[in-house]
Order: structure tokens, then C-alpha cells, then sequence
């Protein structure tokens, strides 16, 4: 829908049957419909973003409230007022509009709506794009330096949007995410920050916002890119993430009664970073995408149909196939020929269909001549153990097999055993970084790592960071991946991220990581790559873009694992989801069940001694597995929602929902009860519960089947149309089942 809308004389309306934008671009004549262009006047401004269900505000006040379309600084120019607030920049009140222009095709609708500066010369585009039907906007910020001299840009906004309502009737979600402890998702009233200083009496707003950034390399360590607005009364929902693999920042506040929101990649105020345009030089910020929806659960649901239509297309994400992992819980960084053999072997008769030899693979201090290690230590660079002096932890770089822990062949054993069972073989590896003590560090040139001011380079725990806009970084890469892929055959890459930093350049390395990630995946087509860094670090919706499965957690604990594992499709498609399931022969069949449960909905990333368990323990792991591959055809198109609500770090019952599409369709449900252990057991006042299923309210019949465990002890559950929801009551603490809603048959 492109029209005139009635909010101004020359306002805009664009959008699709899921999404609504109204604009006011400006008083200049000639600013109709469709595309145009004119003089200007006014600085254009975005009114209103909407489901064309939403109510419609009044037009004066939506007016009043809406804020310019792009927010930047620029050496020299600061904001409007004091504070550190992003909005009311000096700037943006003198961009002029100069044309729009707007296209459909390939299921997109685009907007550009390009503007202009006078005085630093400066042309800006704001560019949105969101997908046909779908309640999604994205968005960016285009500048081009068509004056004289250079300007230096000090921060930009990729999405700008007033008019929303008042701070008094919105809640603020946050996730808190960290090592261990991902996702945890975390409410409470904006008015709690933004407070209510009486505009009438000062005739100005308060100066206060809720503030967010990212810092680093690790985008995601203490906080996801995303928050989300939920309305007190009237469901609606604004859910947003900013997609960088390097820092970011948001920021809401009051303006004219109304909240505002701004979104955006790094600024110099928050992580020291600027970018110098000389004419004619062209920055594009980073996106920002903003989805709606009835409560939470829908705006999640846009937000996962988006971003399943923005990632790179790849088979993996239709096979789903099973990965067993060596690492969690198992050899955790110490492979040898003698160890992984009969793993293998395991893995296979349970059903896995690739198997990854994860960390220490290329150690060949750390191993003795027998292959043993001879110290404690963690293969994902968690645990300090491996990083003693003389570990492998500050040698890495070369990327070439131990000879002492895969003897009489070398790794191609390995590999080979791997393909000879059936599944697909798969290496850990850390490209980013290279250790002090490796000869990398020396033969490549200066120029080839990040560093700081002053030309000192970059060094945190004892490794160095390659800078993969520098063409010797990126061809020691592709030598490296085009060797293990290539001429040794390996389909699957786990690429792990260990260290983080805040270097100058760090936007345009990352840039330049994805660039050279995409680069690989366009050689190698049917290469799996999972995206790991210390677990969940690096969960970002740029990196989700490119990879084909996400780590969510190196969580160790069975117990604490299921409030990770049923947050994680806030942040990840569940297909994309990697959730480490680890039996072991010293569990309990309980036990065995537990871990194999929580990974069901998600993407099961296998691990355990399997080889060292009996007939019968291997056999309850062969029913995880054979479950998860009778529903994983579902899980790929499937959205999540929350029964119980989001999942807190220390409850008891917790609730994971998957709903498929078309119409009742089928919903599968994952129900845990925690005890034994676990923080808050013993909270519960009741050994079952009532599980609400909204989009199943009304129906009167609906078939219920417990997938999981296979044991009759396992539980029971039952539909409660009263009241609308499944009546569930484990076997005993802990306990996790998986259920099948079937509507209709």
C-alpha cells in the first residue's frame, strides 16, 4: 500500500496487509504518493509503525510525537540539548527530504527515503524493507559524503520511531546472557526508569531513558541484542533486535508523552568508535528490526518468521540432522584414535548422523605418548586449565592434527570411521584467533591483526585476534578451511569464539568475518557451520544469518540447562538451536531422560560416554533420538510461545511450545518439573498443572500424546477445555515430557 494518509498535507503511507508506516516527509510541494521528490521543508519524520488491526492515534498527537527519521552526530556537531540521550541531535533537525523511492518484489516491500544536509554535505538514506504479510520492519541508515571535505561520523541510529504510548502503560523486557546462563529474560515497568516529572510544570520531558549496549566482540555477553515493549491493557507488543556480530546500543525514553525507541550499531560515546567519510565514501549502519504482534508470544512469532526469510538458504535447515559432539561432559578437549573409535561406533548405533571431534585435535604438547593428557582442562577454552603456560591454549594458529594422539595414520582414521558408520565428520575450530607461541603470529604481517591505538596488537589470554579485512588473514584462513574441508573431507565446522575485545576497527572486522564466512559456504555447499563463542556470546541475528546452527549454552548441568533450552527461540530458530544432550552410563533412566528431553524441541546436539553404557541405557538414548527425528519435520516451520510465560532462572515448572502452522495445526509442548537439586525445588505446591494453550481456547476435543519418556511412569497429561489448556502431572522430580496437541483427528 502506497497512499496519502491524513495526518499532513503531504503525508505517506507504505506498507503491505502486515505492516503499516505513515510518514510525514515534509511541507515541500510534490510529495504525492509513490515515489516523488521535491525541495523539502520540514524534517521528515516517521509517525507511526502498525498492524493494520492496531488502533489509530489521534493524528495531531502522533504528529507532535514523532521524532526526525534518522538521529546521527558528526565531529562538530553535537545534540540539541544536555544529556547523553541519542535523540534530539543537532543534525537530524537540518536533514531536508530530497526523494523516496519504493519497490516490491521477490516477497519484499522497500522503502528509501533519502535526505540531505546543506552544511556538512552529508546525504542520508533511510532505507526499511519488511517481508510480504508479515508484522516486521527493518531497517537502516545509508550516508554518503557528497561534500568537499571529510566528516567524521560519531554515531548513527538505524531505527528512530516516536508516537509510541506512554511510558505509564508499557512494561520493558530485557535478557540478561551470560556464560552458563543464557536468555534470561527479565520484565519490569518503563515508568521504573523513565519516570514522570511533570511535563506540564517544566514544559520539557525527562531526560532519563532506558539504556542498553553491547560492547566487544562478544555481542551477546551480558545482555542479548533485543528488548521488546509490552502494552498493559490492549496485547500488543513491540519486540526488537539490533543484528550485529559487534557492539550495539538501544535506547527508550519519553518524548511529548509518548516512548520513544532508537536502535543502532556502536556510537564514540558508548564504544569509542567513529568513522571518517572523505568524499564520495559511502557507511552503511548496522540493521535494526522491529516486529509486532498480540502479547510477546506473536511479535516472537513475526520475529522468527522473519528471520528464518533472512538467513542464508542451506539443506541443513529442512534435514535438521542429529550431531554428536565429543566435547560436554564426555572427552571435554581430549580426543585420541583410542577414545573416539568406540565413541563413534556408539554414536552411530544411536542414531547421530554427524559426529564432531570438538577441541584438542590439533594439541600435540598436551598429549602424552599414550595419548593421555596429563593435566586438567576444558577444550572450549572455558576452564583455566588450558590456559597454563605450555598448553595448547596460547599455541593455536597452524590448525594442523596431533601426531601423538592419532597415531598409526594420523586423523584420517578418524574421519574415515566416521564416514564408515554412516555419518558425516566434523572438526572444532577457533579461525579468529591466533596464539602468541604459534608461528602464525609470526609469519603473517603486522597488518593481518586487530590492534589498538599505537599499533599495539591486540592480545587478550594469550592469543592475538586476526583482522579478517586484511587479505593475508583471510587467504590463512582459507587455506586452513579449504585443507579440513577440502582434502580431508570434513562437512562440519564448529567455529568457536574465545576471547572478546573492543579494539578500534572491530565493526569492520566483523563485517569482514561474516563476509569471509559466506565466502566459505559459497565453496563448499553442503559444509554444516555452527556458530559458537563460550557457548552463547556470540547469538546475534547477523552471525544467525550466515550459520547454520547457533550454540545456545555450555551449561553442564542437566538441571539448569532447561530454562536456557526453553528461552533459546527468543533469541534462535529452534532448528537452528544446538541444546546438548549428554547421558551417561552413571545416570538413572530418569536421568537419561531428563537431558534427552530438553533438547527435543530445540536442535539435539548429542554427547556422553554411550560407549560405556549398557544395552538398555543405549536403547532409552536410541528412543530420544528416534523421537526427535519423527518431529523434526515440524520444528522447521513451527513458532514458539511460553504457556507458563518465560522461563526464570531458578523455576520450578517450565514450559516450551512449538506451534506448526495451518490453522489448529499441531502443537508440540515440552513440560519440565525441576526438583532434586535445582534452585526454587520445593516451591511448588502441586506434583501438576494446567498449561494454557491460547490459540487451542474453544476446543473441545484435542488429542494428547506423551512422546516422551516411553516409560508408562513417565506422566500423564490430558486437555482441560474448561480451562483451555493441558492438565499435566509428571512422574515424579525431575522429570520432562514432550506432548503432541493434535486437533481434528
Amino acid at each position: 500500500m502506497n497512499q496519502d494518509h491524513g495526518y499532513q498535507d503531504y503525508g505517506y503511507r507504505w506498507g503491505h496487509s502486515g505492516l503499516a508506516l505513515d510518514f510525514d516527509l515534509g511541507r515541500g510541494p510534490g510529495l504525492g504518493p509513490g515515489s516523488g521528490s521535491g525541495p523539502g521543508g520540514d524534517t521528515p519524520r516517521l509517525l507511526r509503525v502498525a498492524r493494520p488491526c492496531d488502533p489509530e492515534p489521534d493524528p495531531k498527537r502522533a504528529a507532535d510525537a514523532a521524532l526526525p527519521l534518522v538521529e546521527l552526530t558528526l565531529l562538530g556537531d553535537g545534540i540539541g540539548w544536555s544529556g547523553p540521550r541519542f535523540g534530539g541531535t543537532a543534525l537530524a533537525q537540518r536533514l531536508k527530504y530530497r526523494a523516496h523511492h519504493a519497490t516490491c518484489g521477490d516477497g519484499w516491500h522497500r522503502l528509501t527515503v533519502e535526505l540531505s544536509d546543506p552544511a556538512s554535505g552529508l546525504t542520508v538514506s533511510a532505507e526499511y524493507a519488511s517481508p510480504d504479510g508479515v508484522p516486521v520492519l527493518r531497517s537502516r541508515v545509508r550516508l554518503r559524503n557528497d561534500g568537499a571535505a571529510p566528516v567524521t561520523v560519531r554515531s548513527v541510529g538505524s531505527l528512530v520511531l516516536g508516537g509510541l504510548p506512554s511510558p505509564d502503560e508499557l512494561d520493558v523486557l530485557r535478557a540478561r546472557n551470560d556464560w552458563l546462563a543464557e536468555c534470561r529474560w527479565y520484565a519490569e515497568p518503563l515508568r521504573a526508569t523513565v519516570p514522570d516529572i511533570g511535563r506540564e510544570v517544566h514544559e520539557h520531558d525527562s531526560g532519563a531513558e532506558m539504556r542498553l549496549a553491547g560492547r566487544g566482540s562478544w555481542p551477546t555477553d551480558g545482555h542479548l541484542a533485543m528488548g521488546a515493549f509490552t502494552h498493559r491493557t490492549d496485547e500488543r507488543a513491540w519486540l526488537w533486535q539490533i543484528e550485529s556480530a559487534a557492539s550495539w546500543r538501544w535506547e527508550a525514553g519519553e518524548a511529548d508523552r509518548h516512548t520513544y525507541l532508537a536502535l543502532g550499531g556502536p556510537c564514540a560515546d558508548e564504544h569509542q568508535w567513529r568513522q571518517v567519510l572523505g568524499p564520495g565514501e559511502e557507511f552503511v549502519s548496522e540493521w535494526a528490526v522491529l516486529a509486532l504482534g498480540e502479547h510477546f508470544d506473536g511479535a516472537l512469532a513475526a520475529l522468527t518468521s522473519y528471520r528464518r526469510l533472512v538467513r542464508r538458504p542451506h539443506p541443513d535447515h529442512q534435514r535438521l540432522p542429529v550431531v554428536f559432539n565429543d566435547y560436554m561432559n564426555t572427552l571435554m578437549g581430549d580426543p585420541t584414535t583410542e577414545k573416539l573409535l568406540p565413541l563413534i561406533d556408539a554414536a552411530a548405533e544411536a542414531g547421530a548422523e554427524y559426529f564432531c571431534v570438538d577441541a584438542g585435535w590439533y594439541d600435540d604438547e598436551g598429549a602424552d605418548e599414550d595419548g593421555d593428557r596429563g593435566r586438567e582442562g576444558s577444550g572450549d577454552g572455558a576452564a583455566e586449565g588450558e590456559r597454563e603456560t605450555g598448553s595448547w591454549w596460547d599455541s593455536v594458529g597452524a590448525w594442523l592434527p596431533s601426531e601423538r594422539r592419532f597415531p598409526g595414520g594420523g586423523i584420517r582414521v578418524v574421519l574415515d570411521r566416521i564416514r564408515e558408520r554412516g555419518m558425516v565428520p566434523g572438526l572444532w575450530l577457533e579461525p579468529e584467533v591466533v596464539g602468541v607461541r604459534s608461528p602464525v603470529a609470526r609469519e603473517l604481517p603486522a597488518e593481518a591483526f586487530l590492534c589498538h591505538e599505537g599499533g599495539i596488537r591486540v592480545t587478550e589470554q594469550g592469543r592475538h585476534q586476526l583482522d579478517l579485512t586484511h587479505p593475508a588473514a583471510r587467504a590463512h584462513l582459507d587455506r586452513t578451511v579449504d585443507r579440513i574441508v577440502g582434502e580431508w573431507g570434513v562437512g562440519y565446522l564448529k567455529l568457536d569464539y574465545n576471547i572478546t575485545t573492543s579494539a578500534p576497527g572491530l565493526l569492520d572486522h566483523s563485517r569482514a568475518w561474516l563476509s569471509w564466512l559466506t565466502s566459505v559456504l559459497d565453496r563448499h555447499h553442503s559444509l554444516v557451520v555452527e556458530n559458537c563463542a563460550s557457548g552463547g556470546m556470540r547469538m546475534d541475528g547477523a552471525s544467525l544469518a550466515v550459520a547454520q546452527l547457533q550454540s545456545t549454552s555450555d551449561q553442564q548441568d542437566p538441571l539448569r540447562y532447561p530454562p536456557i533450552a526453553a528461552s533459546a527461540p527468543t533469541a534462535v530458530p529452534p532448528e537452528q538451536g544446538a541444546v546438548w544432550a549428554y547421558p551417561q552410563p552413571s545416570f538413572t533412566d530418569a536421568e537419561i531422560s531428563f537431558t534427552l528431553g530438553s533438547a527435543l524441541l530445540g536442535r539435539v546436539h548429542l554427547s556422553g560416554h554411550l560407549d560405556k553404557m549398557t544395552d538398555s541405557q543405549l536403547s532409552l538414548v536410541r528412543d530420544g533420538v528416534a523421537v526427535y527425528k519423527a518431529i523434526r519435520g515440524d520444528l522447521r516451520t513451527a513458532v514458539p510461545f511460553w504457556p507458563l510465560g518465560l522461563p526464570g532462572w531458578s523455576d520450578e515448572w517450565i514450559a516450551l511450545g512449538l506451534r506448526a502452522p495451518g490453522g489448529a495445526g499441531v502443537t508440540y509442548l515440552s513440560v519440565w518439573l525441576r526438583g532434586d537439586g535445582s534452585e526454587g525445588s520445593g516451591d511448588s505446591d502441586s506434583s501438576e498443572r494446567v498449561l494454557p494453550v491460547r490459540h487451542l481456547a474453544g476446543q473441545e476435543e484435542v488429542r494428547i500424546e506423551v512422546l516422551h519418556p516411553s516409560a508408562p511412569s513417565g506422566g500423564t497429561a490430558e486437555w482441560d477445555g474448561a480451562k483451555a489448556g493441558v492438565r499435566v502431572a509428571p512422574g515424579g522430580a525431575p522429570a520432562v515430557l514432550l506432548l503432541r496437541l493434535t486437533v481434528g483427528e
